[in-house]
């Protein structure tokens, strides 16, 4: 039983590791790269951090006691992705430096290509590249003409210097609020152009204490006892808020973050400019406890006016006001739906998943699609993401895939794909939960696809995680191997 994994960030090692739990040792892991981490590999800007408490953005088969922070810092993060790695076996099975360009299902296998050539035959493919690696680029006229530096907030140069530059962030989502607090000490002049306004959930970021992280070292333990915890109180207080399953816990909520805006900003003029026109969730939150006070010091300017244009020097917005720069950062965003792109993927009968999703991403419970046997996603469309601890979505799916494949590897089965009229039901459903959300209350997020549909998760993470305890059979085509 051969299974090629495309991706070795989180999603890849979950799906690695419950793989080689259930005895299935022959795992390929294609990596673009030349190093494992996917999002904490990419993202290395000033400030970058996670907003899920340490002590729950980790894997249940591998506690850490050495996180130094209640939210850790991406280099942290990255650092344990690559010892969980070697801890577990999977390092080793990493193929680096292979993007892989083309799949091919014939004859029960999946051929598989690479930029470096064909890589042989598989018998199941499990796509774990994630949705935010495709840095997004706004359209501004001129931006080619700029003189200084500029750079997308994932492909940070780490070399550059910003002590005593005039800098310009250009997005005020979770990474712009991050390079904010970072960046307003350290520059002479700040401009943050913001398009819309955010709603702060104020989230002390402390440090982890020695003497604490001891106590984890002593007692593992404890830190599934927190685990579980903190799972609790993320998933049925904070995550159920938003997307609408604990109404007491949104209007406190609610009430958190306006009470944040209206007691950390004196000023009602720079108040109005923080002040969003949406209701609470709609657009994912953030979590800071320092971007108010960063945006009140005296060389720190939010600017709210369209940008016109980038020229030479700078940026001027629709207001004519030119504001000069030596640094430009992109903090906006990435192709958050263009799962697999771009990947030609063929399935049966000459199916091209791409051309499949021409309308939008659609897939039965987020992990498989019909027509393409023996495919399988972690993090694919509706998965819970967003204020969702991401790790545990892609530890649950990893395990319901591992499940999937172990009865291929059993010999029971040869293929398995979903029903199209069971994915069809799943969708409509899925659709229908979704008009009832905040996240369809009035606002433009990236949560949005092309079609104008949420992609996420409509429901509690209680009812996910049951999903993916055990596949219902039937709603798959299973093909039998042939005997005689």
């Amino acid at each position: 039983m051969r299974v090629a994994i495309i991706g070795s960030g989180a999603s890849g090692l979950a799906a690695a590791y419950y793989l080689m739990d259930r005895g299935i040792r022959d795992v390929t892991l294609f990596e673009k790269s030349d190093q494992l981490g996917g999002t904490w590999r990419d993202n290395t800007y000033p400030g970058v951090a996670c907003d899920v408490p340490s002590h729950l953005y980790r894997f249940t088969f591998a506690p850490n006691a050495e996180w130094t922070q209640r939210c850790s810092p991406g280099h942290e993060i990255q650092n344990y992705m690559v010892d969980v790695a070697h801890k577990t076996g999977v390092f080793e099975r990493i193929r680096f430096g292979h993007e892989v360009t083309d799949t091919l299902y014939a004859h029960g296998q999946w051929q598989i290509t690479t930029n470096q050539g064909p890589q042989g035959s598989y018998n199941a493919v499990i796509s774990a590249g994630g949705a935010l690696h495709h840095p997004k680029m706004p359209e501004i006229e001129g931006m080619d003409e700029f003189a200084g530096v500029a750079c997308h907030s994932a492909r940070w140069d780490n070399s550059l210097d910003l002590t005593g530059k005039r800098v310009g962030i250009i997005g005020s989502g979770s990474t712009g609020t991050q390079l904010t607090c970072a960046l307003a000490d350290q520059v002479s002049q700040l401009t943050v152009f913001q398009r819309t306004a955010q709603w702060i959930m104020p989230l002390p970021n402390h440090p982890i204490e020695e003497k604490k992280r001891q106590e984890y070292r002593d007692n593992p333990q404890a830190m599934d006892t927190y685990y579980d915890y903190l799972a609790d109180r993320f998933n049925s207080v904070f995550a159920d808020a938003v997307s609408g399953h604990n109404a007491e816990a949104y209007e406190e909520m609610a009430r958190a973050c306006e009470n944040n805006l209206h007691a950390s900003v004196a000023d009602p003029v720079l108040r109005a400019k923080l002040t969003p026109d949406y209701k609470v969730g709609c657009k994912r939150l953030v979590v800071s406890d320092r971007f108010y006070q960063a945006v009140q010091q005296s060389n720190v300017n939010v600017v709210t006016d369209n940008i016109d244009r980038i020229d030479e020097a700078g940026v001027r917005t629709a207001d004519d006001v030119h504001h000069a720069l030596d640094v430009i950062i992109y903090a906006t965003g990435f192709h958050a739906h263009s799962l697999c792109h771009p990947m030609r993927i063929v399935g049966r009968e000459d199916r091209e998943l791409l051309e499949q999703w021409r309308d939008g991403n659609v897939a039965y419970r987020s992990v498989a699609v019909p027509g393409f046997p023996n495919w399988f996603m972690v993090g694919g469309p509706n998965s819970p993401i967003g204020n969702f601890s991401y790790l545990m979505t892609a530890e649950a799916q990893a395990k319901y895939i591992a499940s999937l494949v172990g009865e291929i590897a059993s010999g029971h089965v040869r293929s398995i794909e979903p029903k199209e009229d069971a994915t069809s039901t799943y969708n409509t459903q899925l659709r229908d939960a979704m008009a009832g959300t905040v996240w369809t209350s009035g606002c433009n997020s990236w949560y949005f696809d092309s079609q104008g549909r949420v992609a996420s998760y409509p429901w509690s993470y209680t009812r996910f995680a049951q999903e993916m305890k055990v596949p219902d059979w039937n709603d798959f085509i299973l093909e039998r191997p042939m005997t005689g």
